[in-house]
C-alpha cells in the first residue's frame, strides 16, 4: 500500500547573516514534525532553504566588497551548515538563486501580467529600506516605520502592482470554509479582522531601485519584488511549471500539508501567497501555522555586547540534542518562549541529566551488576504493585504523544514522553531494586522490575527519537534495540530478553553554572571582537527578513542623563476611559485618559498590540508634560509608556496596585 504523501516547509531564511537560535528554532520544529510524520507512516517531503534576493543583500555585498552572488553563497552555506548541525532531516535545501526557480518566477510574473492581474504604476511615499516597504505619512508612527521603528525617507519609484482585491472575497470564503487553514485560531482572527475584511491595497511586485533580483523579462528596468520571488519557492522547489508541465513530484506533494512560519510573516503567507496561487489556478496549502517567537530572556541581543545566542555555541557546551530539547520543549503553542544561557543549563540538569540520563545509566548499571547484563521477559502472573499501573502509564503515552503531535503541540508531546521517564524513576523508588538484590528469594522479582524498566525506557526512547534522535540512538545502543513503531509502543513486553551494554552518561550534570561562564564569556568576547572588526554602525540593527527573525539583534546607544534631566519628565498614572481606532491608520489608537479631575486625548501607536476594548478601564503610566501635537488630525496631549522588544512584543507600564488613583505622579 502506497504511503500517504506529506509536504512540510519552513520559511526560507534570509541570507543577510548567520542565523541565531530563534531562526534555528523553526528548522528544528519543522524537522521534529517531519520525523514524527515519517514515524506515522507518511511519505514525507521536507523543504527548507534560503531567500537570496533584494536591496538589503545588494547593499551588504557592496559593503563587503564582493558580488551579491558570492555574498549569498557564503551565507547560504553557513545557514545550511547550522541546519545540518542540529540534525534537520530536510529532503531539499533550495535557494532562490537556483536557475530553475529564477526561470519559473519570471514566467509566473509574465503570466500574471498577461492575464491582467499586474499593472504598471508608481509607488510614492516614505520608504523603509530594512523592511523594503513604502508608507504614507499617516501610517508612520512618530515619523518612523510602523513595522520596525526605523528611519524612513521620501521616495518615488515606478513599479508593477498586483490587484489583490480581485481575489480577496474568494480568500475570505476559503478561510471561512476551512477553519484549519490558519493556525493558531488567534492568528486567523488577526488576518481576517485586521486585513482582509478591511479591504486590501494593491501590492507592489517589482522594483527599479536595485538590480539584485529576478529580472522582469519584458521590462528590464524592473526586478521581481522579494515576496513574489520568495513565496513561490514552495512550488518551484518541487517542480512547478508555469506553463503547466509540472513534475511528478509536484503532482504528488502539492498542495502542501503545512507551511511552518514565524508569526511576523503571517500576512504574506496567509493573504499574498494564497492570492498568488488563486491567480495561478493552483490549490492552496492545507495549513499555515504561525509559530511564536523565541525571545532573549535577559534583555536585547546585541552583537556589540556579545550576547547573541547561536545554535552552534549552545551545541558546543550542551550538545545538539540538548539544544533541540530546549527549543522544542520551552516554546508554547501560541505564546512566545524565552531563552537564556542560565535557562538552558537549568533544563539540561533537571530534565536531561536528572530525569533521563540518570534513569538510563542506573538501569543499565543495575542490570549489569545484578544479572551480568541480561534480564528476561516478565510474566503477567508475576505482576505486583505497581506494575499494572506503571505499564499502563508507559503504553498509554503513545496515544497522547500522537494527539499532541498531530495538533502541532510539540512541546506538549515531548512532555508526554518525559512523563514515561519520570514514572520510571518513580517506579525505581517504589520497587527499590537495591533492597530486592539483598534477598536471594527476590531474584525473580528483581529481574521483573529491571525488565520492566528496560521496556519503559525503550518505549520512551522510541517516542523521543523524532525530537532527540541522537539521544534515542544512544539509548537503543545501550539496550541492544532499535526504534519501535508507534503501534509496537502500545505493547509492553515485546522482547523476550534484554541484553545491555554500558555507555557513557547521556548528560553529565553541570554542578554550577559558574563552570561554563568562562566559555560563555569567550563566546561573547568573540562576538564583540567580530563586531568591532566589521565597524558596523552602532545604530543599525540586524535586518528583518522572510524567515521570521524570532530574536531581534540590535545595537543601541543611549546617552547618560543626570537627575536634573530626569525630573523634567512628568510621569502620571492615567485611567483609559474610552478608546477607538484612528480611521486613517492601522497602527494608531485614540485614547481618552482621565488624570484625576483632568481628561486628555492621547494618540498611541499600539493598535497592532491591543484592541480598543482591552484598554478601557486600564490604568497605565503616561508622560504628561510633552508639548501637544496633532497626529492624523487628532490632538495628542501625552504619551503612553510601554516596553517593546525588537520582536514586537509589547507590554504597557502599569502600576502593580489597582487601587492607585488616576493622576498619581511617579517619582
Amino acid at each position: 500500500m502506497a504511503k500517504k504523501p506529506y509536504y512540510i516547509t519552513t520559511a526560507i531564511a534570509y541570507t543577510s547573516g548567520k542565523p541565531h537560535i530563534g531562526n534555528t528554532y523553526e528548522a528544528v520544529l519543522a524537522d521534529a514534525i517531519a520525523r514524527f510524520k515519517r514515524k506515522q507512516g507518511y511519505d514525507v517531503f521536507f523543504q527548507t532553504g534560503t531567500d537570496e534576493h533584494g536591496q538589503k543583500i545588494q547593499e551588504k555585498a557592496e559593503a563587503a566588497g564582493v558580488t551579491p552572488q558570492k555574498f549569498v553563497d557564503d551565507v547560504a552555506g553557513e545557514i545550511k551548515g547550522i541546519w545540518d548541525l542540529v540534525n534537520t532531516s530536510y529532503d531539499k535545501f533550495m535557494r532562490t538563486t537556483d536557475e530553475d526557480h529564477v526561470k519559473q518566477v519570471s514566467k509566473i510574473f509574465k503570466k500574471f501580467y498577461d492575464q491582467g492581474d499586474i499593472y504598471k504604476g508608481y509607488y510614492e511615499g516614505m520608504y523603509c529600506t530594512p523592511c523594503e516597504s513604502f508608507w504614507t505619512e499617516s501610517q508612520l508612527v512618530e515619523g518612523k516605520c510602523p513595522d520596525c521603528g526605523r528611519d524612513v525617507k521620501p521616495a518615488k519609484e515606478e513599479a508593477y502592482f498586483f490587484k489583490m482585491g480581485k481575489y480577496a472575497d474568494r480568500l475570505i470564503e476559503h478561510i471561512e470554509k476551512h477553519p484549519e487553514f490558519i493556525q493558531p485560531v488567534s492568528r486567523k482572527n488577526e488576518m481576517m479582522n485586521n486585513f482582509l475584511k478591511k479591504g486590501l491595497q494593491d501590492l507592489c511586485v517589482s522594483r527599479t531601485s536595485f538590480t539584485w533580483g529576478v529580472p522582469v523579462d519584458f521590462d528590464n528596468r524592473h526586478v521581481v519584488y522579494v515576496w513574489l520571488d520568495a513565496l513561490t519557492n514552495y512550488i518551484t522547489g518541487i517542480g512547478f511549471d508555469a506553463d503547466g508541465n509540472h513534475s511528478e513530484q509536484y503532482k504528488k506533494y502539492w498542495p502542501a500539508d503545512l507551511h511552518l512560519i514565524g508569526k511576523d510573516i503571517l500576512r504574506f503567507h496567509t493573504i499574498y501567497w494564497p492570492i498568488f496561487l488563486m491567480a495561478m489556478g493552483e490549490p492552496l496549502p492545507k495549513q499555515i501555522f504561525g509559530h511564536p517567537w523565541l525571545l532573549q530572556g535577559d534583555g536585547k541581543m546585541s552583537k556589540s555586547k556579545g550576547n547573541v545566542i547561536y545554535a552552534d555555541d549552545l551545541a558546543r557546551l550542551f550538545g545538539v540534542d540538548a539544544v533541540r530539547y530546549f527549543v522544542l520543549h520551552e516554546m508554547p503553542f501560541d505564546n512566545d518562549g524565552q531563552i537564556t544561557w542560565e535557562l538552558v543549563c537549568e533544563r539540561f540538569n533537571t530534565d536531561l541529566a536528572n530525569v533521563l540520563g540518570n534513569l538510563v545509566n542506573r538501569t543499565v548499571a543495575m542490570i549489569e551488576k545484578y544479572f551480568g547484563g541480561k534480564v528476561v521477559k516478565s510474566l503477567p502472573a508475576n505482576e505486583e504493585d505497581p506494575d499494572v499501573e506503571f505499564k499502563a502509564t508507559v503504553t498509554g503515552a503513545v496515544a497522547k504523544v500522537i494527539k499532541k503531535a498531530d495538533e502541532l503541540r510539540i512541546a506538549d508531546a515531548i512532555s508526554e514522553v518525559f512523563t514515561v521517564f519520570r514514572r520510571a524513576n518513580k517506579y525505581i523508588d517504589e520497587t527499590m531494586p537495591w533492597a530486592l538484590a539483598k534477598d536471594e528469594s527476590k531474584q525473580g522479582r528483581l529481574n521483573d522490575v529491571l525488565y520492566n524498566l528496560a521496556e519503559a525506557i525503550q518505549i520512551g526512547a522510541s517516542l523521543l527519537d523524532s525530537f532527540m534522535p541522537e539521544t534515542s540512538a544512544k539509548i537503543f545502543a545501550a539496550f541492544g534495540a532499535e526504534s519501535r513503531s508507534l503501534e509496537d509502543c502500545e505493547t509492553f513486553g515485546i522482547r523476550e530478553e534484554v541484553a545491555v551494554t554500558a555507555i557513557p552518561p547521556l548528560f553529565v550534570r553541570i554542578k554550577d553554572f559558574k563552570e561554563i561562564e568562562p566559555e560563555i564569556e569567550k563566546i561573547r568576547e568573540a562576538q564583540r571582537a567580530a563586531f568591532a572588526a566589521a565597524e558596523q554602525p552602532a545604530e543599525k540593527p540586524a535586518e528583518k527578513a522572510v524567515n521570521a527573525d524570532t530574536v531581534a539583534v540590535e545595537e543601541e546607544k543611549v546617552p547618560e542623563i543626570t537627575i536634573d534631566d530626569f525630573v523634567k519628565v512628568q510621569l502620571r498614572v492615567g485611567e483609559i476611559i474610552a478608546c477607538e481606532k484612528v480611521e486613517k491608520s492601522s497602527k494608531l489608537l485614540h485614547e481618552t485618559v482621565k488624570f484625576g479631575d483632568e481628561v486628555r486625548s492621547v494618540v498611541s501607536g499600539i493598535a497592532k498590540h491591543y484592541k480598543p476594548e482591552e484598554l478601557i478601564g486600564k490604568k497605565v503610566v503616561f508622560v504628561t508634560n510633552l508639548a501637544p501635537r496633532k497626529v492624523c488630525g487628532i490632538m495628542s496631549e501625552g504619551m503612553i509608556l510601554a516596553a517593546e522588544d525588537e520582536d514586537g512584543v509589547m507590554s504597557l507600564i502599569t502600576p502593580d496596585k489597582k487601587e492607585v488613583k488616576s493622576g498619581t505622579r511617579l517619582g
